[in-house]
């Protein structure tokens, strides 16, 4: 069962939201020191945080570079804060994702589902991870290394790669590479697809690793 942290003062907010997380079967932890929400953090240990921006004692943005220092963990911001400045320093602060009060639960869940889903589909068997001529993705940190040398990974790098790498020696179709990437906030299209596995192909190569992924021409992509 996937854990959701709500890091939201107003208590009648934060009730309706645990309610109805917990129909969809969702684990929830409600913090209600605001001054302690890292240290519990740590120790619930949630697969996604639900934060608010306007908070006693630090403000979410705080909170959200505190969480974001400790874990890759998805983070969604709610607020009632409708500027574009607001949504801005929540994504550059490492925040996954951005909704504003008031909002309708429908949504909220459907956010959620779809980061749940982006985050750990993909790592559900457990595999800390995957190698192949020599070069190693590793899962816990989205980092890929060769020869000694790492290199980060971003979300869409690391979804598409982990995907490849399931695959060794099979075509992934460009449907199923964009059907990783979609979600309910974002329509992915083909130059978004090849932006992205070009951006891969790049970092592999300045690894000192030339020619990993192979294109299929009307097919999809390989790692022979």
């Amino acid at each position: 069962m996937n854990k959701i942290m709500i890091i939201e003062d107003d208590e009648k907010i934060r009730r309706i939201v645990a309610d109805t997380l917990k129909k969809w079967k969702y684990e929830v932890v409600e913090v209600t020191q605001f001054d302690q929400v890292l240290k519990e953090f740590v120790q619930e240990e949630p697969h996604l945080v639900l934060l608010d921006i306007n908070l006693p004692v630090f403000d979410g943005y705080y909170w959200c570079q505190q969480i974001r220092a400790y874990s890759k963990v998805p983070i969604l911001f709610l607020s009632s804060r409708n500027q574009n400045m607001d949504i801005i320093m929540a994504i550059n602060m490492g925040g996954d994702d951005f909704i504003q009060k008031p909002f309708d639960l429908d949504i909220l869940v459907a956010k959620i589902n779809a980061l749940i889903r982006r985050k750990y589909t993909y790592q559900s068997d457990n595999h800390l991870k995957f190698s192949h001529k020599g070069l190693t993705l590793h899962v816990t940190n989205s980092t890929i290394e060769y020869n000694g040398q790492n290199t980060e990974l971003s979300r869409n790098e690391f979804i598409l790669l982990q995907l490849m790498m399931r695959n060794i020696g099979k075509i992934v179709s460009r449907e199923d590479l964009m059907q990783a990437l979609w979600n309910e906030e974002q329509f992915v299209d083909d130059n978004t697809l090849t932006v992205n596995v070009n951006r891969i192909r790049r970092k592999i190569a300045a690894l000192g690793l030339d020619h990993f992924i192979v294109t299929r021409k009307g097919m999809g992509y390989l790692i022979e």
